[in-house]
């Protein structure tokens, strides 16, 4: 093993020094295959009824990452681990020696490191300690690693690090890996029941000629060949309606969604969204997808309705809380707002409870949206439908059937945040089209979160729509509630940082 005090350079260039003699050794330090016939997981199950000190004359194949390795003069003990767990390998050196050679055991000892990726071939033992080994007959080196892993009692701890370096943070930490089996689990879950249900997945454009379907800063770049700038997506919205009126009833698609805004531990620029739309149906609806969906993934992946969130107990059960935005406000702050007429007495009154940066609000339905997001959103740990929202801010919406100055539009908030939008979705193409020119007056002024009217769009909704439920649940979210992860970045394999030295 390197010197404790020996530098991150000098004990690369003692593993190159390594791999160099295993070369001249006629061994490559970096093989291209290997025959393995069990997992570490595996061998734990199939022999797991072994006693202490029994044994059986089972050969079996093995591959993994050295882990921890203790070496004792004629005797080694390495934890080998592959995607699956850790099994031990019981190297001797008289049964190595048999089966390999006088040089064998030696090169184990010296040759070999932690992070080094390793293949064993052996029989199987239970130690008198109760661990199960392969006492390995014959190893060779697959992959010899040059950097050292970070101190096993001490982890990756440090957090830029730990997700500037992801392959590092999964290798030493086996609970992020299950982090990612799991987001992967719940978004083939997701699928796998909108399937189910008649929906299909259709894939639209990244990259956008009008960036629309929500209101957000884009990303910009330029195509060289046709000379046009384009966006890339803020939303699926606009492309998924235009085959809802080419004639695909129920519709969705899972993917990348590009935001150029900020950075927290709930907001990451680039984050995976899904959106759904079935043709006939309104937000009612919706709320009964949503529940659907998100209930499906818990018990396929957890087993339970009931999760532990940073703390809390979340229960999932539904039906969940449904109360509409005027309610909720009214409910934290005491103010209602459909008593108030004018804009100034509500910011005046906003203000009393505390509410901050009203400057942009130029309605009382964005004063009432500020005050929900700054008072009532982080009261809301429990699943709530939030429903109603002003009209506007929400200009993809169908007015409310029977509330005049709002629409029909919910979002569904859990543990604090918001989880999923949806909506009635507008299909009068002149509202549609008188709300798109207020929001590309908002961009001539200056708004960067507001957009061009896109033409095409509503050329489609003009040869006519169906009603039409749309939802959108945010996927980095949900799996940080279901995986109880306190940042985006967590269930974000490559999350976007800063460039190296900078802060996150």
């Amino acid at each position: 093993m390197a010197d404790v005090g020996a530098t991150g350079a000098e004990i690369r260039a003692t593993r190159i020094e390594k791999a160099k003699t295993l070369q001249m050794q006629g061994m490559t330090p970096y093989a291209y295959r290997w025959e393995r016939t069990h997992t570490a997981a595996v061998l734990q199950e199939k022999y797991t009824h072994l006693a202490a000190g029994e044994a059986v004359g089972d050969r079996v194949s093995v591959a993994g990452r050295i882990m921890a390795r203790r070496v004792f003069g004629k005797l080694a003990f390495f934890t080998l681990q592959d995607d699956s767990g850790t099994i031990q390998l019981y190297l001797d050196k008289q049964t190595i020696t048999q089966g390999m050679g006088e040089a064998a055991f030696a090169d184990l000892k010296h040759l070999t490191d932690v992070g080094d990726i390793l293949g064993a071939v052996g029989t199987l033992k239970r130690t008198e300690k109760g661990e199960l080994s392969v006492v390995v007959e014959s190893y060779r080196i697959l992959t010899k690693s040059l950097l050292p892993l970070p101190d096993k009692w001490h982890g990756l701890t440090d957090v830029e690090k730990r997700y500037r370096q992801r392959y590092v943070d999964l290798i030493v930490n086996p609970h992020v890996r299950d982090t990612f089996r799991k987001r992967a689990l719940i978004t083939a879950a997701i699928r796998r029941y909108l399937n189910e249900q008649g929906f299909i997945e259709i894939e639209t454009p990244v990259l956008q000629a009008e960036a629309g379907g929500a209101e957000a800063r884009p990303f910009i770049t330029y195509h060289n060949t046709l000379e046009m700038q384009l966006y890339l997506r803020i939303a699926t919205e606009l492309h998924l309606k235009r085959l809802v009126v080419g004639g695909f009833e129920k519709v969705y698609e899972l993917g990348r969604i590009f935001r150029n805004e900020g950075i927290s531990t709930k907001h990451n620029p680039e984050f995976t969204s899904i959106e759904v739309y079935q043709a006939y149906a309104d937000y009612n609806d919706m709320m009964a997808l949503t529940e659907a969906i998100i209930t499906t993934a818990a018990k396929e992946v957890l087993g339970t309705l009931k999760i532990p969130y940073q703390g809390e107990t979340i229960d999932l059960t539904p039906p969940w809380r449904r109360i509409t935005m005027h309610d909720a406000v009214a409910e934290v702050t005491g103010i209602d707002f459909r008593q108030l007429s004018d804009l100034t007495t509500a910011k005046q009154t906003a203000q009393k409870v505390g509410v901050k940066d009203l400057d942009a609000c130029d309605t009382i339905g964005r004063v009432l949206n500020e005050v929900f997001e700054q008072t009532v959103e982080p009261t809301l740990i429990q699943p709530t439908f939030v429903l109603d929202y002003p009209v506007e801010i929400s200009p993809l919406a169908k007015p409310h059937r029977s509330q005049p100055g709002l629409v029909e539009r919910f979002e569904l908030f859990i543990v604090g945040r918001e989880h999923a939008n949806s909506f009635s979705e507008l299909t009068d193409p002149l509202e549609q089209r008188q709300r798109l020119e207020e929001q590309a007056r908002r961009k001539a002024a200056g708004d960067l979160a507001a957009h061009s009217v896109d033409e095409d769009f509503l050329t489609a909704l003009e040869y006519g729509m169906p009603p039409t439920g749309g939802l959108g649940i945010g996927i980095d979210r949900l799996v940080m509630l279901l995986t109880d992860s306190p940042s985006i970045r967590d269930v974000i394999a490559f999350p976007l940082l800063r460039s190296e030295g900078g802060q996150l």
